[in-house]
């Protein structure tokens, strides 16, 4: 099934520009929507908690810096842009009473709302725009006259016109430039999740540090292994991301590609399909937000161990006496 794209000819301006704005945080998307949304001619505030570190870098942007509360009452639409294991505690402690029949509820990822850990008033929006990019690169692109593409999504059309409010939000953001898809907050929420977990962090973290292991408990030297199997990975990414796979193959030696079509499905075999489909299960009906939503509960112990357990790992001890030796990248 083709999803819909859309490019600026096709969205109104107007209408994010005529709505007052209320972004609800101020990290990697919170500074890049706040900056766009305002270098696009829309009104622009930044709601953030009493104390924030976030407000000074806010306020040095050139933004209105104000309190969570008052930034939901001032706006017509409210993006919501904190992690979503806070977001409906902070939704239900400082949004939830100010927001009136008409106004515009906005996320850029549908956690909350697809597994009902925030549910609007029956009057108001609620829509979703996702940049398919980390916020540092929604800005850069946008300074640089591009743009990241974005995902629009409408749970809740309360006013008629929701589809209209979220495609003018992703022009403000410059994602009309690069392409605005249109899709469903069930759809960006269950494929965003299974993207990461069996793709771009959980797969690829498990593959880079696998092959690391096993060079080195066969005997090799743990700094070869980082540059097999972890430094080099970027060099083929970047190959794939500019011109495809077939662009990364033709760059590659005929024993490398050769070696590809060998070993990638002992790798990556039916079994292992198997485990991304229990994944993207698990996924669909809610045992994973549950299980992340309880260990968030739980101090993030069960994240934090992990996390811990990774950070003092070989491959990355290796690896930062390794990137240490890179004078690029100290720059």
């Amino acid at each position: 099934m083709a999803i819909e794209i859309l490019y600026e000819k096709d969205v109104d301006p107007s209408v994010i520009q005529g709505k007052k704005v209320a972004i609800i945080g101020y990290g990697s998307q919170g500074h890049a929507h706040a900056q766009n949304l305002q270098d696009s001619g829309v009104d622009v505030r930044v709601g953030l908690r009493e104390g924030s570190s976030s407000a000074e870098k806010a306020k040095e942007a050139g933004l209105k810096v104000v309190s969570m509360e008052q930034a939901a009452e001032e706006a017509d639409v409210v993006m919501v842009l904190i992690p979503d294991e806070i977001q409906a505690k902070v939704y239900e402690e400082h949004i939830k009473d100010h927001l009136h029949a008409g106004d515009t509820l906005a996320f850029a990822h549908g956690f909350n709302i697809h597994y009902g850990y925030i549910k609007a008033p029956e009057g108001v929006n609620v829509i979703m725009v996702a940049p398919k990019g980390p916020g540092h690169i929604v800005r850069r692109q946008f300074v640089e006259g591009s743009g990241v593409p974005d995902l629009c999504c409408v749970q809740q059309d309360a006013t008629g016109d929701a589809w209209d409010i979220a495609l003018s939000y992703g022009w403000g953001l410059g994602g009309a430039r690069a392409g605005l898809m249109k899709g469903t907050f069930a759809q960006e929420t269950e494929e965003d999740l299974f993207g990461e977990q069996a793709v771009l962090c959980g797969g690829l973290v498990a593959l880079v540090k696998t092959g690391f292991d096993t060079l080195v408990e066969a005997g090799y030297p743990a700094e070869l292994a980082y540059f097999e199997c972890y430094h080099e990975m970027k060099m083929i990414v970047d190959l794939m991301y500019e011109k495809g796979i077939h662009f990364m193959n033709y760059s590659i030696s005929n024993t490398a590609e050769y070696g590809e079509y060998y070993a990638g499905p002992k790798v990556i075999n039916e079994e292992s399909k198997q485990a991304m489909q229990e994944i993207l299960k698990r996924i669909q009906n809610g045992e994973f937000a549950k299980e992340f939503m309880d260990d968030c509960a739980n101090g993030h112990k069960k994240l934090l161990e992990q996390r811990e357990a990774m950070n003092d790992s070989l491959i990355e001890t290796t690896g930062e006496k390794v990137r240490g030796m890179f004078s690029w990248l100290s720059k």
